[in-house]
């Protein structure tokens, strides 16, 4: 029996009443990766069907690279704990070898590509959402990334509209990467780094440089990310330089 603590059931529950991220008759595909926030998340969907008060459905989709993989272990734990599944196979590996960039990252590359499928799946299949698996702590990354490296004030919405109409939501989106951890720890799950090439490669030197930031921060004041989600809730655009936001 799957076990998820009280707490991330009553954070993801606040968090989808809050943004109202599942509602009543929606069809909603997950991306499915096998990794720790992709899987706790399919998981807490499949009780949220159980338990609502409204009825949505769901299915759970892993996009296939074509490198081989070997999702038996996903797709028993899928049909175990009631989680819809379907694996999409790709030629993803196939694209990314002809087209990446010389010394490139994988990962911003497969990133696109993945992505791409899920929202021609989603598509094809009638689902109006996809629900992806960031957390508060990429919302964090995101931001210090954007910030330092881009020149720019931007992070992670829990919801937002994509180009072809479908909503994007992120039902995780107010919990913490450790709690992540602490459910596969706890549950004993085979959990993958990552299922696409990326898990080979170096990682992308801005985001470990961000990562260890963030680490220091919290060590030097334990209630860094408490108000760091604060303050992603109260943003005063006025008080920066945009001119659209600035008073005449």
């Amino acid at each position: 029996m799957i076990e998820i603590s009280k707490r991330i059931i009553s954070t993801f529950g606040k968090t989808n009443a809050h943004f109202k991220l599942i509602t009543e008759n929606d069809r909603v595909l997950v991306g499915l990766s096998g990794g720790k926030d992709s899987l706790l998340l399919a998981t807490l969907l499949a009780r949220l069907a159980r338990h609502a008060p409204f009825k949505f459905e769901f299915k759970a989709l892993t996009v296939d690279y074509g490198i081989g993989e070997d999702f038996s272990y996903l797709q028993n734990y899928c049909a175990e704990n009631g989680i819809p599944h379907e694996v999409f196979k790709t030629n993803i590996m196939e694209v990314m070898q002809e087209k990446r960039r010389e010394n490139s990252s994988y990962c911003s590359f497969c990133s696109r590509l993945r992505r791409g499928a899920l929202y021609s799946k989603a598509l094809e299949g009638g689902y109006n959402k996809l629900a992806l698996g960031h957390h508060l702590d990429d919302a964090a990354e995101s931001f210090f990334m954007n910030f330092s490296y881009n020149g720019a004030i931007r992070s992670m919405p829990p919801i937002y509209r994509a180009y072809n109409g479908l909503w994007v939501i992120r039902p995780l989106i107010w919990l913490r990467e450790r709690q992540m951890i602490d459910f596969v720890l706890k549950n004993n799950l085979q959990t993958p780094l990552c299922n696409c090439p990326a898990q080979h490669d170096k990682p992308p030197f801005a985001r470990e440089q961000t990562k260890k930031m963030l680490q220091k921060m919290e060590q030097e004041n334990p209630d860094f990310f408490v108000s760091l989600k604060s303050a992603f809730e109260r943003v005063h655009a006025e008080s920066f330089m945009d001119e659209r936001f600035l008073e005449r």
